[in-house]
């Protein structure tokens, strides 16, 4: 009985990393969503780091993080570090550019539970005065064996991005109109 559950272990294990050698090493996702706000409105509020707080799951995983900011929000080069609970983890993003009233990119850089880098451009686009499109997209990688992971990435990041952007609709269109 204790051999068989060694193969099944073993064979699971074989299976597993043969199927890693099959599965892309990058991946990439993106979600969006229309907010009915004027694009300068939702691009400004975006470019603020620190508004994370009112819109980002992953920020709300754990209210009492460490939060450590470096240079000035809403520019290239500020830097958004934290270290919170196991959810929250620890990393640091970056503003890396920005095109102004159109794309924000970040580079999120994970320390724990997992290490990597991956890049999350912000984009905005008008759909009317008073409509703004907005995408919020991932593109990072893994090596081998860890590429495993890709099979389910757009699935759970995916649905975090989409509470997120939600959230994020809420907190703008309940907000009063800013001054044009």
């Amino acid at each position: 009985m204790f051999l068989k559950i060694i193969i099944g272990i073993v064979g699971l294990i074989a299976f597993l990393l043969i199927a890693a050698l099959f599965v892309r090493k990058k991946y990439s996702l993106a979600r969006e969503i229309t907010i009915n706000r004027p694009r300068s409105e939702v691009f400004n509020y975006l470019k603020i780091l620190r508004n994370q707080e009112h819109y980002s799951k992953w920020v709300m995983h754990d209210p009492n993080m460490k939060k450590e900011f470096r240079g000035i929000d809403g520019t290239v080069g500020f830097v958004y570090a934290w270290d919170g609970n196991k959810q929250a983890g620890k990393g640091e993003q970056e503003i890396k550019s920005i095109i102004e009233g159109e794309k924000l990119n970040l580079e999120i850089r994970f320390i724990k539970p997992f290490a990597g880098v991956a890049q999350t451009p912000f984009t905005t686009e008008a759909v009317s005065e008073h409509q703004t499109k907005v995408k919020w997209g991932m593109t990072g990688g893994n090596p081998y064996p860890f590429n495993l992971m890709h099979l389910f990435i757009d699935n759970l990041l995916g649905k975090d991005l989409e509470t997120s952007l939600s959230t994020l609709k809420k907190v703008l269109e309940n907000r009063p109109l800013a001054a044009q």
